[in-house]
């Protein structure tokens, strides 16, 4: 799904396992990607950030441990930044007061608890809620909650989507045996235009969820 002004992009997938679809319209991340459910008939399916870069068996690997987890809805791998440091993508349900901590850095120490920085993060475990960059979904489960909500323009629908999983007792799993890198452009920190993106999410997100 080409959410470009043109469908200049179009050249570049003429693969015959790549069907091209030309939006024309910017409609938000969730609403995007959900433009795919009705046409999903696969076993699995990604949700991918396009500034990840990752080996050719990273995906065969996480299919091979999430077909073997009966309870979990959706995998991702080890997150590293491009000089090789850990991104630490497993969260607590974010909080208000997270939210302001993060940006302001007033606590360490609710920094280290909320992204569980103090449990061993060489073992796979199930957290509250995975940064998006990277989540692969078996596919009944994704359609299952219909995908995103897409009250969100931008920003907060990764939280969102693991609290809808919860809801449906099930589980996401951190897989650190498989790693991938991830830019991470924190752009809500650079744009005042994406700062308040991430604000208008923020408010969807806890007059839904509570804070």
């Amino acid at each position: 799904m080409d959410n470009s002004p043109t469908n200049k992009l179009e050249n570049l997938f003429k693969d015959k396992e790549i069907e091209y679809i030309f939006v024309n319209d910017n409609l938000g991340f969730g609403r995007g990607h959900n433009l795919v459910l009705e046409r999903l008939d696969s076993d699995f399916h990604l949700i991918l950030n396009p500034d990840v870069v990752f080996l050719g068996d990273v995906i065969p690997n996480l299919i091979n441990k999430l077909r073997g987890e009966e309870n979990v809805s959706f995998i991702t791998p080890k997150v590293l930044y491009p000089n090789g440091d850990l991104q630490f993508i497993c969260r607590k349900h974010p909080t208000f007061l997270d939210l302001i901590n993060r940006k302001l850095k007033i606590s360490k120490n609710m920094t280290i608890t909320n992204e569980y920085r103090d449990q061993d993060l060489t073992k796979s475990f199930c957290p509250n809620f995975i940064h998006g960059c990277f989540m692969l979904f078996k596919t009944k489960d994704f359609k299952d909650i219909k995908g995103f909500d897409e009250r969100y323009f931008l920003y907060m629908e990764d939280a969102d989507i693991c609290r809808k999983i919860e809801v449906t007792n099930k589980k996401i799993l951190y897989f650190p045996e498989v790693e991938i890198t991830h830019q991470h452009q924190k752009g809500s920190s650079k744009s005042i235009k994406l700062f308040f993106y991430h604000l208008s999410s923020a408010i969807k997100y806890f007059l839904k969820w509570g804070f």
